[in-house]
This record gives C-alpha cells, structure tokens and sequence, in this order.
C-alpha cells in the first residue's frame, strides 16, 4: 500500500481536470482494498475510489479525504461445462483483459474492445457498446459492503441491471467492487453481431459470427475513427467517451429525423425507443468540432467531449450544461451525462 500527499485528480482522469488530493493511498490487492477504505471510514476521512479515472470529471477544489487508486490485479479461470469463468480483480485495465479472452478464444467480450478503465467500474455503469452490455456476461461482483463491513457477493439478479445503470450506481460508494465473474464462451468465433456498424465493417449480415480477431480489430477500427480510443499522445482522446446516454423515451415522444432503436416497454406499458444523442447533440448545434475555450466536441464525434491543458471540471460542465439546454429547447428530450462527478 503506498500513501502519496502529492496527487492531482486531473493526472488520475482521461478527462484531465480535477484538483489536489488530500490523500492518495494506492492498493495492490483486495485486501489492501478493503483495508485502505475500512480505514478511511473508520476516520470519518471522505472516501473516493478511483480505478481508470474514464468515468470521472474530478472536482476543480480537489478531493478533502482520501481516494483510493485500485490496481488490484489478477484472472482466475474455471471450467464449468460449456463456459469459462473468468474471476477478474477489479483493478485489471479493460483492453487488456478483452485481448487476453482474444487471444485465448473466449467469446463474448470482443464487442466491448478499446474501452478504457478498470474491469471494476464496467459492472456499475453496465458498460455496453456495439450491442453487448456486460449485464449479459456477469454471473457475479464481488464487493465490499461499506455498511455491514462485511465482503458481499451479488448475482446478476440482484445487481439491477438496467441501461448504463445499475444497484451499484443507484447506490453510490455504498458497495466498493473487489472481483468481477464473467462467463465466456471458449470458441475461435463471436457472439452474434447484432450492431449494423459493426456487421458492415466486418462484412457479415445482422446475427453472424466472425472471428474473435477479426471483431476486435474492427470494434478498434471503429472506435479510434470516432476518437474513442484512449491515446495520452492524441489530444482528441482526451475525453471520457460518450459524455452522453442515449436517451430512451416513449414512441410518442421519438424525434422525427433522429435515429432510434426499439427499448422495450416502460414501467407505465408503453413502447419506448432509444433515440441518438449524438444526433441530438449535432442537430441541436453542437457539431464535431464545436470549442469554447479549452473544452468542446471532438473533432471526430460530436458525443465526446474533449479538454485541453488547463481546462477545469466547471469549464467542461458549463459546456455540457449549454448542450443539454439546447437538446431540450429544440427537441424536448433531456440529456443525461455519462461520467460521474462526486
């Protein structure tokens, strides 16, 4: 465990804003997790855990307490029939993860290439893209229960997953997550690519398979076009992905013009739709490229906001806030940010 009184949240986040932390306490495995956040709670000490930092827009006055840095590492494999069981330590970066399943034949996580951050944090946003959330392949999180002191494991059931949500981000800092389980398939070919981008990169038709390589590689392809792939020597990467969720709304409030796909029914019955806030964010004046200042669109999608050197979380939010007033204005709909602010 290696305690530090001279970090910045800006140097801990992809976003790079945020300032000083009163107590950066950097853990290596789950028991030091456990023992680093027992003893901030224990102090009454202000408690932020900190994985990849690219979900995070750090706060410009700082952190008063302590933030734990989580590089917890490790995989532990378990055959069980047909599937391979993957126990992940929080702390294991994303991509490195997705290439070592890759490399090793285990289908399922593929889709999800190029995403950065910890394999910690995909659980509590449900992380998702190209029509694969990890909902689907969780089979259990193992965390700390902050309130019974006490470690706690979840089933998928009783995780709450729900489009980029879950029990564990309606419930902010109550559990902190140890280990994720994933069950992956051990076969050379994809999941069913149910994601039309993703077929016409790859060339197959809507519900084919593909080779694992050849997914990854496409998904990569895909992702750094749209400036999506974390890079420290591109400044247009220097953004927390989608700044936005795509909002979901009845189909009686779907945006003429703007690009939607079927969401199930709502808890009123109603048929609802996901509409494209990328679309919504473009059309409502905010096209590639738009800058105020050191903040603004990137360059390559208009859905990733983007900062430079010396930018500030208020900068970015002010921004973000403009964006979300003119989608609203135009269109009716609200835009819900992605990244957390604590």
């Amino acid at each position: 465990m290696l305690v530090r009184r001279d970090a910045r949240l800006a140097d801990l986040t992809t976003l790079g804003v945020g300032g000083p932390v009163e107590r950066l306490v950097e853990v290596a495995t789950a028991d030091e997790l456990v023992t680093a956040v027992r003893d901030a709670d224990d102090a009454g000490r202000p408690l932020l855990v900190v994985g990849g930092g690219s979900n995070l827009i750090g706060p410009d006055d700082g952190w008063p307490g302590d933030v734990v840095l989580v590089r917890t590492r490790g995989v532990t494999r378990t055959d069980d029939g047909d599937l391979a069981l993957l126990e992940v330590a929080a702390g294991e970066p994303w991509d490195d993860l997705v290439a070592a399943t890759v490399d090793q034949q285990l289908a399922g996580l593929e889709p999800l290439s190029g995403i950065p951050g910890s394999t910690g944090a995909t659980p509590v946003q449900n992380v998702g893209a190209y029509g694969q959330e990890v909902a689907t392949l969780i089979t259990s999180v193992r965390t700390y229960d902050r309130a019974a002191r006490a470690e706690r494991v979840f089933g998928p059931a009783e995780c709450g997953f729900a489009y980029r949500d879950s029990r564990f981000k309606q419930h902010p800092g109550a559990y902190v997550v140890l280990s994720v389980t994933f069950a992956l398939r051990p076969q050379p070919t994809s999941v069913a690519i149910s994601y039309a981008e993703l077929a016409k990169e790859l060339g197959v038709e809507l519900g084919d398979a593909a080779p694992l390589t050849d997914v990854r590689q496409a998904v990569l392809e895909l992702r750094r076009g749209k400036g999506m792939v974390w890079d420290p020597a591109d400044p247009h990467t220097r953004s927390a992905g989608s700044f936005f969720t795509n909002p979901i709304v009845p189909v009686a409030e779907a945006v003429p013009g703007c690009p939607s796909w079927p969401a199930g029914i709502g808890a009123d019955g109603a048929e609802q739709v996901k509409l494209s806030a990328a679309w919504l964010v473009q059309s409502a004046g905010f096209g590639k490229g738009t800058r105020d200042g050191r903040v603004g669109t990137s360059p390559r999608h208009s859905l990733a906001l983007t900062t430079e050197p010396g930018a500030t979380s208020a900068e970015l939010m002010a921004f973000a806030g403009r964006i979300v007033a003119a989608v609203r204005e135009r269109f009716g709909v609200t835009l819900v940010p992605e990244p957390v602010r604590p």
